[in-house]
């Protein structure tokens, strides 16, 4: 939020035209609920799990040290997460909403859009586990609301919202899709992706694969089987159960990693 408000406030060719005011205020509005959620969840819970088995371990000088680690990776997400909207700011070529053909305005218009869109369905996921969690954590396994379509929609919703931002973007280029500086702001959405879906101990990759012990080795393990055959991993959609085993891993991303694999007794 601070480097969205830097980036008008100290920009000499800032203008506050449709789609600066469009694109900035949505991103801050993206990164305020985070922020809310994630201070109110680690309140709720006494701290974040997610950084225990590497700082509990560690005392003094080396477990600072390992913070600052995660801190930095953190700003490093933070900045590349920005860079679209930055582009927007940044570019004296921004003119609102009033793209030279009618298709480029129809696209802008459905690209904020779904950038909105990711937004609330984010706040809406967010809202949904919490309120089960609240309620005792009933059924074993959240199928609230956007749940019962996809495993894991506020992971969806954070990789959507920075595609639409990303694609966005390429409207306030002077060069079009030619311009090497707006690709390489390709990387908000490349870096949310490989954080969400492959770095170890967050995202998708900390809940599923060695993560579904919880529900395999439970009461649960039948009920879970069903929901996971029948709910897409992160587009939320019906009629999963029906989508070819080659489309899932591909297309929907429902990788062979994410299985569950049971640890074979010696």
């Amino acid at each position: 939020m601070a480097i969205a408000l830097l980036s008008t406030k100290y920009n000499a060719g800032w203008s506050a035209t449709a789609r600066t005011l469009a694109v900035t205020w949505t991103f801050v509005a993206s990164r305020a609920w985070l922020l809310t959620f994630l201070a109110w969840r680690a309140h709720e819970r006494g701290g974040d799990s997610r950084f225990d088995p590497v700082l509990r371990p560690k005392k003094g000088p080396v477990k600072y040290g390992v913070f600052f680690v995660f801190w930095t990776l953190q700003g490093i997400w933070v900045y590349c997460l920005s860079l679209p909207m930055l582009y927007v700011n940044s570019a004296l070529s921004s003119s609102g909403f009033e793209a030279p053909a009618l298709a480029s305005s129809v696209r802008d218009q459905i690209l904020l859009a779904g950038f909105v869109l990711g937004v609330v369905v984010e706040v809406v996921a967010d809202v949904q586990k919490a309120r089960w969690v609240k309620a005792g954590r009933i059924g074993g396994f959240c199928t609230e609301g956007v749940w019962s379509m996809s495993r894991h929609p506020n992971y969806f919703a954070e990789m959507f919202q920075w595609s639409c931002c990303w694609l966005l973007a390429l409207s306030s280029s002077s060069s079009g899709i030619s311009d090497p500086v707006w690709w390489a702001t390709a990387l908000s959405p490349l870096f949310t992706f490989q954080i969400l879906l492959n770095t170890a101990g967050t995202g998708v990759a900390q809940a599923n694969g060695k993560g579904l012990a919880r529900y395999y080795e439970s009461e649960n393990k039948d009920r879970y089987v069903e929901y996971r055959a029948s709910t897409s991993i992160l587009v939320p959609m019906i009629g999963y159960r029906h989508v070819p085993m080659w489309l899932k891993r591909t297309v929907c991303l429902d990788l062979a990693k994410y299985e569950y694999r049971p640890k074979k007794k010696k």
